[in-house]
C-alpha cells in the first residue's frame, strides 16, 4: 500500500476528501485481510468479535448485549450466533421467566479457538506506525465521529 492517489489512480479536490476516501479504502483493505486471516479457523471477523465479547463477559449474557457491543453492527447477528452454536463454540439458554430473553455463553471449545487465534494473530501492518502515531490516528478518528 502506498499513497491513496496512486493506489486508486485518482486526484482529489481537497485533502479532507482524500482523507475520507483513504479511510473507506483502508477499511475495505483491512476487512479483506481480516476475512482472509479467519478463513482457516472457519469463522468470520464478526463471529470472532462475538466470541471475544463472550470471553470478556466471563458468564452468560443476553443476546441483545452482545449485539450492542459489536464493533460492526450486524443485522444478521442472530444467524452468526446460530452458526457459532452449530460449531459448539457458544451455547444458548432461554430465560426461564421470560422466554423472549436468550442468553449466550462461550464454550470451552470457543475459548480454545480464541487462544489459538491469540497466539498467531499478527498485524504486521501495525508495526509500520509508532505508538505515538497510533494515538494521533485514534484521536483523529474519534474526532471525525
Amino acid at each position: 500500500m502506498g499513497d491513496i492517489s496512486k493506489d486508486i489512480n485518482s486526484k482529489f479536490i481537497s485533502n479532507k476528501v482524500k482523507a475520507l476516501i483513504n479511510i473507506k479504502y483502508t477499511a475495505n483493505w483491512l476487512s479483506s485481510k481480516e476475512t482472509e486471516f479467519f478463513k482457516p479457523y472457519g469463522i468470520s471477523p464478526q463471529q470472532f468479535n462475538i466470541l471475544r465479547i463472550l470471553r470478556g463477559a466471563k458468564d452468560k449474557i443476553k443476546v441483545q448485549i452482545v449485539k450492542d457491543r459489536m464493533i460492526e453492527r450486524a443485522p444478521n447477528a442472530t444467524r452468526l450466533m446460530d452458526k457459532l452454536c452449530d460449531k459448539n463454540l457458544i451455547e444458548r439458554e432461554r430465560c426461564e421467566h421470560d422466554r423472549r430473553v436468550v442468553y449466550v455463553k462461550i464454550t470451552s471449545q470457543g475459548l480454545t479457538l480464541l487462544s489459538e487465534i491469540d497466539e498467531v494473530q499478527k498485524t504486521p501492518f501495525l508495526e509500520k506506525i509508532s505508538e505515538e502515531e497510533a494515538i494521533v490516528l485514534s484521536d483523529l478518528l474519534d474526532k471525525l465521529r
